[in-house]
């Protein structure tokens, strides 16, 4: 297969030389194409990952950023030296398998109106399993709890085929986000004040809102390890979480806001209560951070609702579940994708 455009693949590093040196090698491997060029983003680095890099890996650029930028700001740095029609968001833990950007260059090649796409994304441990941050494809309900088809919660499916056609989705993980540079810019990029998680599902939901699509193209296969910068239970992570989870809502819920975010506040209240009777009470008061830091920046964030509002064109966006996921798999025992009805 021919290319028509450049694809910039960028992988963001913070101290992860030995990330680097187990997943790099099958990106370089399987990215061998003229109009790819590979880079990793360091994020300040402290330890020798840079070198280690250069001296292993000659033909992999490196673009080396001042400080930890996070997540979203050392992606947002290193999109400003890009100049390929296509990028990559690639995490440092993943490993690709052969052939894996010709499904997604060639979708977006022939939809000018899809964005951003996803591939399948399985466990690097458990190879036939999908895989927590994206699995196959992004979805999010109306109280803005996100979850994936392959995996809800901590129930994770088994690749059997059941996800092998290509799907519009509501976000692409940030895993392995292949987007349009010039969309990723025009939209304004990964929000830097987010930090880490839940980033790419912000900006999933302004490029819905402003007429684009995203999708899931299962033709394209890569292995993700997860949990390489935070473990799940991390409390730092639950904080980032809701905290971001809040900030999301904010940002782009337009219609109901005010009842959305209050059911929000009592679900997290239960959360809470959740984490205090299993004796988690380091995640706990990471639940109380959380909305205390939303209470007090929701006014910087004002500009950037009222931005969302004025630039939207679509008011409803097909792939956001109009139920609770909560409700559904708590209460009614719903631990699958295709139990959800999306029609109503």
């Amino acid at each position: 297969m021919s290319f028509v455009s450049k694809v910039a693949v960028i992988i963001l590093n913070w101290n992860g030389k030995e990330i680097l040196s187990e997943f790099l090698p099958s990106v370089v491997k399987y990215s061998q194409y003229p109009d790819i060029h590979i880079y990793v983003a360091d994020n300040g680095s402290t330890d020798d990952s840079v070198d280690f890099v250069k001296t292993h890996f000659p033909t992999v650029s490196v673009i080396k950023l001042d400080k930890n930028y996070g997540f979203a700001g050392g992606y947002n740095k290193a999109m400003e030296q890009i100049t390929e029609k296509y990028a990559v968001l690639l995490n440092s833990d993943v490993e690709v398998t052969e052939h894996w950007l010709e499904p997604l260059i060639a979708h977006l090649d022939q939809n000018e109106k899809v964005a951003a796409c996803q591939p399948k994304l399985l466990s690097y441990k458990k190879k036939t399993e999908f895989e927590y941050a994206g699995a196959a494809g992004g979805y999010i309900d109306k109280y803005g709890f996100p979850f994936c088809r392959g995996r809800f919660f901590n129930v994770f499916e088994q690749d059997n085929g059941q996800y092998n056609q290509i799907e519009d989705i509501f976000w692409a993980s940030g895993a392995c986000l292949f987007i349009r540079t010039d969309i990723y810019k025009q939209v304004g990029g990964l929000d830097h004040d987010f930090f880490a998680h839940m980033e790419e599902i912000d900006l999933c939901w302004r490029i819905w809102a402003r007429g684009y699509s995203i999708a899931y193209i299962p033709q394209s296969k890569v292995y993700h390890l997860g949990g390489a910068t935070l473990s799940k239970t991390n409390p730092h992570k639950t904080f980032l979480n809701f905290r971001n989870n809040l900030y999301l809502l904010y940002k782009n819920v337009h219609v109901h806001y005010g009842r959305i975010i209050l059911m929000r506040y009592l679900l997290d209240f239960i959360a809470f209560v959740k984490f205090l009777l299993g004796f988690e009470f380091s995640n706990a008061r990471a639940v109380i951070k959380a909305h205390r830091e939303f209470l007090s920046n929701r006014k910087r964030f004002k500009t950037k609702r009222l931005e969302n509002i004025k630039l939207a064109t679509v008011k409803e966006i097909p792939t956001i579940y109009k139920g609770s996921i909560v409700f559904d798999f708590f209460l009614k025992g719903k631990k699958y994708f295709y139990q959800l009805n999306f029609r109503k």
